[in-house]
């Protein structure tokens, strides 16, 4: 990041979020923009960045060591510009079809 004078990278954090399968278990959606900054020692932080077919995507923001300060307000303002956010909610499932707990 110093050699490229970067403030921060960013991306989507992971692919869309999976529903929960009882029957066959959970699977994975794609690469996880996390795992790079763990690997680094970095602070990651993810804000919400949207919905798709009602479920969440995140976007994830990575800056250099020791960075938290202003990763914090970058992802803050990303946050409130973007109007993302939204409260959680809950789907009432049909317990009579197994199939049906999955979204």
């Amino acid at each position: 990041m110093t050699q490229h004078k970067l403030d921060v990278i960013s991306a989507p954090t992971n692919g869309v979020a999976c529903c929960i399968d009882l029957i066959n278990g959970d699977y994975d959606t794609g690469f996880s923009f996390s795992s790079p900054a763990a690997m680094a020692g970095y602070p990651h932080i993810t804000v919400p960045m949207g919905m798709v077919m009602g479920l969440p995507v995140g976007f994830s923001f990575i800056a250099g060591a020791y960075r938290e300060g202003e990763l914090l307000g970058l992802a803050y303002s990303f946050e409130q510009a973007s109007g993302k956010r939204a409260a959680p909610g809950f789907v009432q499932p049909s317990f009579g079809n197994p199939a049906s707990l999955t979204l």
